[in-house]
């Protein structure tokens, strides 16, 4: 399929930017531009503004049942696209095709999920305490137009995740989305725009993103600030929101621990653990990252994921049989050498991987790496990438301090026999979501969301929704 040019989505047009300029985008199995990309100004913020809060005042006065059935005419056009979708996506991102088609996929599902729970924002009744005849009401209102910066990474994923809660409460939404990966959160609007979404709701802007977050976040008509990406630029945002006193959702870096304790199954550890790590190429928030393996076991995991990793087939993401293609970008191979080599030279094992496939695109060899010392970098920073780094430990406890240890806390995985240490793991694991024996599983119905520098808020569940909403107090006296 053609890479398309792509545009802004402003008031309901798809349009090029007022200047005229544009952003290259690349392919990232063999670097060369296989598109453009429309790169925002000031006026046309300023128009995509003024359209976000003429389609609030539309889009809030509209009955849940109404914005139900528009979203969910979306959720339709995103399945019966997915396989175009699909293409586009692998071409500007890189991941097999397999995946984008599973992300264009469970966007659908996410929507129609949040179609439904807007139905169920409910305000309640409080009785007096003095006199019967005061009503006291608990109001639920959608927050006001809200501004989304999403990630590169899962280019539409980031993207529903916000605009499901924030279109189910009645909140119009402008998403930045990412310059390097723009079709695909486009197709996602496009499917809005199709199901009859009324003009202003959804905006879409391309450009500089320092440049548009500082003009957005401040601006007046914009209420709630929603933000994926890593920790040191969400908290720059979230400083600057602080400063408007504007609601802000944080999903920021991760830095998952796996701990693999003495009675686990090792072939379920390897082959679920194993699996998710080379996902995307690693480029994952909640990829496993700290592979902390009880030392009587450690050996044969190491084995066993290394054969595992060995067998992987790299390649571009629209070739048959491909299950691991090339990082998003440049910088992903620089930072994945620099992990290495840090890591080898404070005492490190490189047990595979950990070279660059090739001189064309941006391939990498699926990393795994033993006895890894606390001082290298890869144990301390997130890698973002297919590289897999282990210690051992000798007790849960001395397994659960490390866990701990980092200022993350998006999410964890575990592997144990004993009901025992999985209540251990529960209780004192801190992160936003941990599987214990199992994958990752996030679905819209449950929070999806971290702890400590991992950010706050959720875009899953209920709660996803109540980030969206003002609550307001209001007692009538019958008189």
């Amino acid at each position: 399929m053609t890479y398309p040019h792509t545009q802004l989505f402003i008031d309901g047009q798809w349009q090029d930017a007022a200047d005229g300029r544009t952003l290259a985008v690349f392919n990232p199995a063999n670097g060369k531009e296989i598109g453009r990309v429309a790169h925002a100004g000031t006026a046309d913020l300023d128009k995509a503004l003024a359209a976000a809060q003429k389609g609030f005042e539309t889009w809030r006065d509209m009955t849940p049942a109404d914005r139900s059935k528009i979203m969910r005419r979306a959720a339709g056009f995103m399945r019966e696209r997915a396989a175009d979708i699909a293409q586009v996506l692998t071409q500007e991102q890189g991941k097999p095709l397999a995946e984008a088609k599973g992300e264009a996929l469970a966007a659908a599902d996410i929507i129609d999920w949040f179609a439904e729970e807007g139905f169920r924002v409910y305000g309640r009744v409080v009785p007096s305490r003095g006199n019967l005849a005061v009503r006291q009401l608990v109001l639920k209102d959608p927050v006001g137009p809200v501004a989304a910066f999403t990630p590169w990474n899962f280019p539409i994923n980031q993207v529903v995740r916000k605009l499901g809660a924030a279109l189910a409460t009645g909140c119009s939404m402008l998403v930045k989305a990412p310059e390097e990966t723009p079709a695909g959160p486009a197709a996602l609007i496009r499917a809005f725009a199709d199901a009859g979404l009324p003009p202003g709701v959804l905006g879409l802007v391309y450009g500089n993103p320092a440049e548009i977050s500082r003009y957005l976040i401040p601006h007046p008509v914009i209420r709630k600030i929603t933000f994926t990406g890593s920790t040191p630029v969400g908290k720059q945002l979230a400083a600057l929101a602080g400063q408007h006193m504007k609601r802000v959702t944080m999903e920021l870096g991760g830095h998952a621990p796996v701990i693999v304790a003495e009675d686990a199954d090792i072939a379920l550890a390897v082959k679920t653990a194993g699996g998710a790590k080379f996902r995307n190429a690693g480029q994952v928030c909640i990829s496993p990252t700290r592979f902390l393996v009880h030392e009587s076991i450690r050996n044969e995991f190491a084995a066993a994921l290394t054969k595992q990793t060995q067998s992987l087939k790299v390649g571009d993401g629209l070739a048959d049989g491909t299950q691991m293609g090339p990082l998003a970008n440049p910088r992903r191979l620089t930072a994945m050498a620099e992990f290495t080599k840090d890591a080898v030279e404070r005492g490190a094992t490189l047990l595979t991987g950990g070279e660059r496939i090739g001189d064309a695109g941006n391939f990498w060899q699926p990393t795994v790496l033993a006895d890894v010392p606390l001082d290298a970098r890869v144990f301390n920073d997130e890698p973002f990438g297919p590289m897999a780094a282990m210690r051992s430990f000798n007790t849960l406890d001395e397994a659960i301090a490390e866990a701990n240890r980092l200022p993350f806390g998006l999410a964890g995985y575990a592997f144990t026999r004993s009901l025992k240490n999985a209540d251990l793991l529960t209780r004192r694991v801190e992160v936003g979501m941990l599987w214990i024996n199992m994958p990752a599983m996030p679905s819209a119905e449950m929070p999806f969301g971290g702890m400590k520098d991992s950010g706050y808020g959720s875009e899953g569940g209920p709660e996803a929704l109540e980030a969206y909403l003002n609550v307001r107090a209001v007692a009538v006296m019958n008189v």
